[in-house]
């Protein structure tokens, strides 16, 4: 046999192929685009965090963290939980320090999931998701937050349940849409929880950026179901810093017990000196957290302006960094193509939407455009976008 010509490729991971995030990305830097595509700050956080991981190195903090995590993170974490969500956490059985949210996100799934069963996720969704679900042997089963709202109906969530659904993915503030979860809309989802024993996996990484029309409550405070729910967020978003992927997840040890058992497999620890910065940050004045969020919501109003303008019908969203713009206006038949156009004849990249769905077609007239970046990045699609209107 030709060893070169050999599929060595197993099966679980041939339908995954290159993302669209990868194909985005290279094309803004072929035609020199401002990338309003990609789901990161392109600025710094807090100048007395990145000087706290200098302290950590000079400490000595530079060798492997503990597996479940740094105790001084894991104390921060659960003073973070108590002081915004009145929620008090045993630090040493009831956390586990991740690389990054997306650990978190895979290390549940191997964690929880068996063959066959069926996972509900909200859709559009998070792309970790899907191949997380099915890299364990589960089927992914979608319930639409139905555009340009992005709300879902109780009767279909209900109706997806089956004797065979094992899980739900909740993702509130929601990315893409920006949407958060009304308390009756959680109070929904964990009533069908609760009566049909379904455990919750609760991305929550988007909690601090969160706009004066919503509020985000947690869903592990609702009555009956902290046991059923492991709370994932990270440093990340809130502090700026997404590549130093510090995540955690929150939940009752039973469910850690669980958790750590793939964890301890995966990437055993995390970077050590970081995880002690990220606790300092966790203990800003609420002054950080309520500037965090004001700076973002003049960011979101501005490109808001401008997306209105250049004819792509933008959502508001409730939280995160994202907003999902609509192409019907213009001649193209989905948004693959329209951002293609965007980025070569404009010179702004985006996301086209239906890479966030199983079923493409239901997103294939949106686009997300991200709103983490500088003013002068912003300004500068901003001048750009305009040309859409000719």
């Amino acid at each position: 046999m030709d060893l070169t010509a050999r599929t060595w490729m197993a099966g679980r991971v041939r339908g995954f192929g290159t993302s669209i995030f990868a194909e985005i990305s290279a094309l803004a830097r072929e035609f020199n685009a401002v990338n309003l595509g990609q789901g990161f700050p392109d600025f710094d956080g807090p100048e007395e965090i990145r000087n706290a991981v200098a302290r950590a190195i000079a400490a000595g903090h530079n060798q492997y963290a503990l597996s479940n995590g740094e105790a001084p993170l894991r104390e921060a974490i659960a003073e973070h939980s108590l002081r915004f969500y009145g929620m008090r956490i045993d630090p040493l059985a009831e956390i586990t320090v991740t690389s990054g949210a997306t650990e978190a996100i895979f290390c549940t799934g191997l964690a929880f999931i068996e063959p066959g069963d069926e996972v509900i996720i909200f859709e559009p969704c998070y792309d970790s998701y899907v191949p997380t679900i099915r890299m364990a042997g589960g089927i992914p089963v979608p319930v639409a937050l139905h555009a340009p709202d992005f709300r879902f109906d109780p009767a279909e969530l209900r109706a997806a349940v089956t004797g065979r659904t094992r899980a739900i993915y909740v993702n509130t503030p929601h990315n893409p849409s920006g949407t958060i979860f009304t308390d009756a809309e959680l109070e929904t989802i964990a009533a069908i929880c609760r009566e049909h024993d379904l455990l919750a996996i609760a991305d929550e990484v988007y909690e601090h950026i969160v706009y004066p029309e919503a509020s985000h409550r947690r869903l592990a405070t609702l009555p009956g179901m902290w046991e059923r729910t492991l709370t994932i967020s990270s440093g990340g978003k809130t502090f700026s810093f997404t590549g130093w992927k510090i995540g955690w997840a929150i939940g009752p040890e039973p469910l850690q017990a669980a958790l750590r058992r793939v964890h301890q497999f995966s990437v055993f620890a995390t970077c050590t000196p970081m995880q002690h910065a990220i606790a300092e940050a966790l203990r800003l004045p609420d002054d950080y957290f309520r500037t965090l969020a004001a700076d973002y919501l003049a960011r979101r109003d501005f490109l808001m302006e401008v997306l209105r303008d250049a004819g792509l019908r933008p959502r508001r969203p409730d939280g995160s960094y994202f907003i999902v713009g609509d192409i019907g206006d213009f001649p193209f038949t989905n948004g693959a193509d329209f951002i293609r156009h965007l980025i070569r004849e404009i010179g702004v990249a985006a996301i086209p939407l239906d890479t966030f769905y199983l079923d493409p077609a239901e997103g294939k007239r949106l686009v997300r455009f991200c709103f983490c970046k500088s003013w002068e990045t912003l300004e500068a699609g901003a001048e750009r976008l305009r040309k859409l209107r000719g």
